[in-house]
């Protein structure tokens, strides 16, 4: 059996590291290349960047970071934001990079994502899904809350769409978590891992930031819609968190942030604890 992961998380804006609840409300939490080397010391397994506003600010990638990163860190590093193109992918492996996040894009291209995968291989290809319950409320940023992002191709495809009769579900949103899409969540990820996604990125947007643990149900029903990893996004507060996410909801990797960024706890103490538990990690 493979190694469960612990990812540590940067969300990047305006070059440093922030964090928030239900992705508003940031803060800053250092300089990105200054916590990569931490936390690799420290033992994480992979790094994650993923720059929050690009795709919404219509801004590039982070190359300058990635090429920063890459050479000092020498574990795997996955990067996303403002991924738009072929070309995009293939100058942040460049960079340095090992993997690339694509989500916004995919919503807008689904085929982007297949072409990505034949081109650069399944192994370097990341889908974010930013999911929330529907019915919940959650306060969105002014500058684009609320709009309604449902792709161009929903008609074709109405199969990917969320059920309107059922009240239960996730649906995905893009551009930072600022548009709705009408997509479900869980049929979205099976669609992915379908045109060559080798991992799935799944954040809750109810819980991120809060702490109170990962969307369990989420990460449980598309753990199992799919074959290929999937990584729990969104609300560890602890190591039981971190737990729950590999034992009840089926999770092959647990990224977090705000718990590491702040010094709650360490990957060190992380690991210990789910290996005291019985979780297979890295030591």
């Amino acid at each position: 059996m493979l190694a469960k992961r612990i990812i540590p998380c940067l969300d990047v804006k305006d070059g440093r590291v922030v964090k928030g609840v239900n992705f508003i409300g940031l803060r800053d939490a250092g300089d990105p290349v200054e916590c990569a080397l931490r936390y690799d010391r420290e033992g994480a397994d992979e790094l994650t960047y993923l720059d929050i506003t690009a795709s919404h600010e219509d801004r590039g990638i982070l190359l300058d970071v990635v090429g920063r990163t890459a050479d000092s860190v020498f574990i795997p590093l996955t990067v996303g934001g403002g991924v738009r193109s072929e070309n995009d992918v293939r100058e942040l492996l460049k960079a340095g990079a090992d993997k690339v996040s694509i989500n916004t894009a995919a919503v807008h291209d689904p085929d982007f994502v297949a072409a990505a995968a034949r081109t650069f291989g399944s192994q370097c290809v990341v889908v974010a899904v930013d999911a929330r319950t529907r019915g919940e409320h959650l306060e969105l940023a002014a500058d684009g809350g609320g709009d309604d992002g449902k792709p161009a191709w929903a008609g074709t495809y109405p199969d990917l769409l969320v059920d309107e009769s059922k009240e239960a579900g996730w649906e995905v949103y893009t551009h930072g978590g600022r548009r709705p899409t009408s997509i479900d969540a869980v049929k979205w990820a099976r669609r992915m891992e379908e045109l060559g996604a080798g991992e799935i990125l799944l954040t809750s947007m109810d819980r991120d930031g809060t702490k109170d643990g990962y969307d369990l149900d989420l990460t449980r029903a598309v753990s199992e819609a799919v074959s290929v990893p999937v990584i729990a996004s969104g609300g560890v507060g602890s190591p039981r968190h971190m737990l729950e996410g590999f034992v009840e909801a089926r999770a092959d990797a647990v990224l977090a942030a705000s718990i590491f960024h702040y010094g709650e706890y360490t990957i060190g103490e992380c690991k210990r604890y789910l290996d005291e538990q019985g979780v297979e990690v890295r030591l």
